[in-house]
């Protein structure tokens, strides 16, 4: 993984040191509110319904065992909900609600949150990530927020390029860029190097595909305008093939189109993707137009040498692993054996947590941070402790933020897995339900949040709860359940197989249902967003109509048939109609 020279070093400790000068005035009062708080935002800081929030980077994942006892270390001493006053900003939830903290809480975009760390302590937080690399720069505010990549960059079987590479050289080209740190709206950047897009990258504002042409050249695919949120958009494509050192150049020239011509009057309307479908091929040729002259007149200065992407290319070398002299077939052979006579939990687990890798004798393992009584993503300090450890035993130090909440370990040897297995099930990171409806995506929702209209956390319990039995869940296969508790759509709820959506009606939280969203991986088919089927539901009918749609798939599928495979073929009506009914039975109970 990448190691930070000793300018990122100082970079990122000199920052620290001026926000905790900023802070001080702050405290003082010779630093207006309205002064400060854009000077936190571009550090991370944002202040929710109860507490501060604190958004720490992870660039394009990956974080080593260090780093993750630094974050042990902060969600243990810093991370206190009885330092906050919690009853007095209930802000009329029905109930006050049982608020998890001394965690952190993993988040769709490879970034790790804190929820109640106090701004008087915040300066010594960031002294603390400071030490081992880490900040919490441009996580907030309308720049260029954290890069994103797929958590199995560089090891996937199915791999073109490694795409951390340019996910680096993006991270640093993009830091405190002077032309973009004001930009009309937050702009948020994807990419994937494999034939399977795992980073979801038509969702995102600028999506990009690593690509070999017919001669063989390596190259990207530039996607434009996806998003979620009011208006959920998939991103066009505007450059089939871009040679790979011109990404730097293109880049200028998208963002630069961007921050010219964005909607700055409108926060509803200021994203990138409403700019390229109101002005449609008038910005591609807007951006065209920059790209020449950014290249004929200005001497394509952001070039890529082959020099410069060797030199980052060297950190992202296979770590040196000591591996025993059995063949990778002794090995598969071992865990067979082990699995017959262990537990039939370790041959699922082996099925859903474990995928192969570039080198034979390596697999990728992910820890699953979905389990009742635990909101998704989230990892207690004891957690991240135990994590950096089985990082640190199991994969050479390193481990990998995913784009569904969990950790993946990239470099666990094939016969360390029954052992990786026992340890992480000790530790109650084993459950083999990755892919599964139990691995759901989910916001904090409101009961952190102070822009969401309803609670995410107490669904996705109350449906952990419902879905324990793992015969049901291997029975039901993938899917994929995500959970918002607004339109601001943190959650992804579009672009689930099964989406939630909580809504405001009359001051009550209510949610609106999805169905048939995708990511754009290989099993879900092509990026779409869902289709709402019809009114919202009340919090309590949520799960029963859960049960429903599924009911309605296992009576509709035919085979093996995955749920979204079903819906498809039969349409959404069949669904509809159940979904209904639960209503329907629920107005007449009441009455």
């Amino acid at each position: 993984m990448y190691q930070y020279t000793e300018f990122d070093r100082q970079f990122v400790q000199l920052r620290a040191n001026q926000f905790r000068d900023q802070l001080t005035r702050w405290q003082a009062g010779s630093l207006k509110e309205d002064e400060f708080k854009p000077l936190r935002l571009q550090n991370g800081w944002y202040v929710q319904r109860f507490a501060p929030m604190l958004r720490v980077a992870v660039p394009y994942g990956e974080i080593s065992s260090p780093q993750l006892r630094v974050l042990a270390r902060i969600a243990r001493e810093f991370d206190h909900k009885e330092d906050h006053d919690v009853s007095k900003a209930n802000a009329g939830l029905s109930e006050v609600p049982t608020l998890p903290d001394r965690c952190g809480h993993f988040t769709t975009r490879q970034n790790v949150q804190y929820n109640w760390i106090p701004l008087a302590r915040s300066a010594d937080v960031m002294d603390l990530l400071a030490s081992v690399g880490m900040h919490g720069i441009q996580t907030s505010g309308n720049c260029i927020r954290n890069i994103t990549t797929d958590a199995l960059a560089g090891i996937a079987v199915d791999e073109v390029a490694d795409p951390r590479p340019f996910a680096e050289i993006l991270r640093q080209w993009s830091t405190l860029h002077p032309e973009f740190a004001f930009l009309p709206r937050k702009f948020k950047v994807a990419i994937t190097g494999a034939r399977e897009d795992r980073a979801a990258t038509p969702w995102h504002d600028v999506g990009l595909r690593l690509l070999r042409n017919v001669d063989g050249e390596l190259g990207f695919q530039v996607r434009v305008g996806g998003g979620m949120g009011r208006t959920p958009i998939i991103g066009s494509v505007i450059r089939e093939f871009l040679p790979w050192n011109q990404i730097l150049n293109y880049l200028e020239a998208v963002v630069r189109a961007y921050n010219r011509f964005g909607r700055r009057d409108n926060i509803y309307k200021a994203r990138i993707k409403i700019l390229v479908k109101a002005e449609g091929q008038a910005y591609i040729d807007q951006v065209e137009a920059e790209y020449r002259d950014i290249i004929e007149r200005d001497g394509a200065p952001h070039t890529i040498s082959q020099a410069e992407l060797d030199r980052v290319s060297a950190f992202f070398v296979p770590p040196a692993l000591q591996c025993d002299r059995k063949s990778a077939d002794a090995k598969i052979a071992h865990i067979l054996k082990a699995a017959a006579e262990d537990d039939v939990e370790f041959s699922r687990w082996l099925q859903q947590n474990v995928k192969p890798h570039q080198n034979p004798d390596l697999r990728a393992v992910t820890l699953s941070f979905k389990r009742f009584g635990q909101a998704p993503g989230d990892a207690t300090a004891e957690q991240l402790e135990r994590a950096a450890d089985l990082a640190e035993r199991f994969s050479a130090g390193e481990a990998r933020v995913t784009h569904e909440q969990n950790l993946l370990l990239p470099w666990v040897r094939c016969d360390a897995l029954p052992e990786l297995w026992r340890e992480a099930r000790r530790l109650g990171l084993a459950k083999p339900n990755i892919g599964l409806l139990t691995d759901m995506i989910a916001c904090p929702g409101g009961d952190f949040c102070d822009l969401a209209n309803a609670r995410s956390l107490p669904l996705a319990q109350a449906i952990l709860g419902r879905y324990k039995d793992l015969d049901e869940l291997h029975d039901l296969g993938e899917i994929d359940l995500h959970i918002s508790g607004c339109i601001n759509s943190c959650g992804h709820h579009h672009s689930g197989h099964i989406g939630i959506l909580g809504v405001d009606k009359d001051g009550q939280e209510w949610y609106q249902v999805t169905l048939g969203g995708s990511d754009g991986t290989r099993l879900s088919g092509e990026a779409t967003p869902g289709k709402v089927i019809g009114p919202s539901f009340a919090a309590s009918e949520v799960p029963d109509v859960i049960e429903a749609l599924l009911d309605t798939y296992r009576t509709q599928r035919h085979g093996t048939e995955t749920f979204v495979a079903t819906l498809r073929r039969t349409g959404a009506d069949p669904f509809k109609l159940a979904a209904n009914a639960v209503r329907t039975s629920t107005a007449r109970a009441t009455a």
